[in-house]
């Protein structure tokens, strides 16, 4: 069992990948936090080219919730990260973590419902892509 979900875009842009993403994670109920530009960080700080490359930190205030209130060090592992790489120019690759393969929730199964929950949603985001 891999610990992200993946698909692989051909024929549209990065940018229209970017958009594409932050809509399905708002219908989802998701709020991008944070945004990590890779590329723009590299030539930034090692003076080094790199591909297209963003991180969105992704949260579900709702179930983020429940989570703290469940398991307060569980935020240790937030927020989700969804990731957009140009492999070539029109062929993007969309990862999401895998919430339930990728946490020790097995020590915790508070939180097995809750890790379900939000496997289920970033499954939906990638695979409606």
């Amino acid at each position: 069992m891999s610990y992200y979900y993946n698909k692989f875009l051909h024929n549209t842009t990065f940018e229209e990948v970017l958009e594409k993403v932050t809509k399905r994670l708002k219908a989802e109920g998701f709020r991008v936090l944070t945004e990590i530009d890779v590329q723009d960080t590299f030539k930034k700080n090692l003076h080094q080219n790199y591909k297209k490359y963003k991180i969105l930190g992704a949260c579900n205030p709702a179930i983020t919730y429940k989570a703290l209130s469940t398991e307060d060090k569980i935020g240790s592992l937030l927020p989700c990260n969804v990731i957009i790489q140009e492999r070539s120019p029109l062929s993007i690759e969309v990862t999401a973590i895998d919430p339930v393969s990728s946490t020790p929730i097995r020590e915790y199964k508070s939180l097995e419902e809750i890790a379900g929950e939000v496997q289920t949603k970033l499954k939906h985001v990638i695979d409606n892509l």
